[in-house]
């Protein structure tokens, strides 16, 4: 964790108790949701909720996603927190690390209510901090065209990094339109697009004891083979974060990408065929895979209103409320609940996105999750750009991860 990160974090320790008392006997729920508006399923579910609470209201206030992780954290380190908050997942650790929030512990059937894996994602020494309310994985989009004109066969998507990477080559060489979309830019999502790499080939960046373990044979392998797509790749591929490589990939100018179930909406009118399947496994993949990306409702320490605010998230995220709330925003369903089926029925192009949840793995879990970050895409792109050889990056990021563990 860096200094300036203990310095802010250090601050609520002392105004906690100062805040504590004003706010015991205020029966308002101050609840921040990232978003520009209000989600459009919560005002029914929040008015059942005062309903069961008589005397209780709750303040939602909606902060652009841009700003909203940033206002939280700097509101808790002033020791004026929200009750309850939305916050991404990666930041539960720094957040429990300095007893700012409460754990909210899940009961074995708790657990088993998600799909696998899930809970991994808000889990830290044993606990959980946080209850997942949103969740991305990712699969493989392909141009049925572009392979068409390459001579690939239009309805066999590769299902192994070597067929990747003999797609990519021949989509490339035969049309001269990048095979695979690359995202190296210096933003975040150039780390997770790493992880879905490491993900399925069975590597790990640290494990349940919080050792780092990136400098692996499995994850060797997966940068190995990240780089062997650059010759194959969309030109200078650290300007592109993701949504500049989907948006390619949607002008027909890419002919593989790795993207999230948002893409099927803007692929409904696309002018080419089109397909998504699961990720394409590496050597040592034990099934299919992908990175777990969810998002969490925090609960605040020292607001007077942890145990109010933490019956508000369960209710906001029970099974029957958190499908709703996935469907109205096209988020993969954390939950295997009865609507799934429907679900897929309806959208076959929903199965890839659910497959690769068994072999998953969470967002890796950090004191400092941007120093974090910044490793894994300085990795990525020292080996995109040839600076560095996959062996020598991968030695010196595991090296650097030390630091922010």
């Amino acid at each position: 964790m860096t200094k300036a990160s203990k310095i802010a974090f250090g601050l609520a320790a002392a105004l906690l108790s100062t805040t504590s008392l004003a706010l015991a006997e205020d029966t308002t729920i101050t609840f921040i949701q990232c978003g520009d508006s209000v989600d459009p399923t919560y005002p029914p579910f929040i008015s059942e909720w005062e309903s069961k609470n008589p005397g209780f209201k709750v303040n939602i206030e909606p902060v652009g996603w841009d700003q909203c992780q940033d206002k939280v954290t700097t509101l808790a380190a002033a020791g004026n927190p929200p009750d309850l908050a939305y916050v991404g997942s990666r930041t539960l650790k720094q957040f429990a690390s300095n007893d700012l929030i409460v754990p909210v512990p899940m009961s074995d059937a708790d657990k088993a209510g998600y799909y696998p894996n899930i809970p991994d994602t808000v889990t830290f020494q044993g606990n959980q901090w946080g209850i997942p309310v949103a969740f991305s994985t990712k699969a493989l989009y392909w141009n049925k065209d572009l392979f068409k004109a390459a001579g690939l066969d239009p309805e066999k998507p590769p299902l192994t990094w070597e067929e990747e990477l003999a797609d990519a080559k021949a989509i490339k060489e035969k049309t001269n339109i990048a095979g695979f979309g690359i995202v190296a830019k210096t933003f975040d999502n150039t780390m997770h697009q790493f992880m879905h790499w490491v993900y399925t080939n069975n590597g790990k960046v640290i494990d349940a004891d919080g050792k780092i373990v990136l400098d692996s044979p499995e994850n060797l392998e997966a940068l190995t083979a990240l780089k062997a797509m650059v010759p194959y790749a969309e030109e200078g591929p650290t300007a592109y974060e993701q949504n500049e490589v989907r948006a390619i990939f949607l002008d027909g100018k890419i002919g593989m990408i790795h993207a999230s179930v948002g893409a099927v909406n803007k692929l409904k009118d696309a002018k080419f065929a089109w397909g998504v399947t699961n990720l394409p496994l590496g050597p040592h993949a034990k099934g299919p895979g992908t990175l777990l990306i969810t998002d969490s409702l925090a609960i605040f320490k020292g607001t007077g209103h942890e145990e109010k605010a933490t019956d508000l998230a369960k209710f906001l995220t029970n099974p029957d409320n958190q499908f709703k709330y996935e469907v109205s925003n096209g988020l993969t369903p954390l939950r295997p609940v009865p609507g799934v089926k429907d679900l897929v029925a309806k959208d076959p192009s929903w199965k890839p996105f659910l497959e690769g949840i068994s072999f998953g793995g969470p967002e890796p879990l950090f004191l400092d999750y941007k120093g974090f970050q910044d490793v894994m895409i300085n990795m990525v792109q020292s080996v995109v750009t040839g600076a560095a050889e996959p062996a020598d990056a991968l030695k010196k990021a595991a090296a650097d991860l030390e630091q922010y563990k």
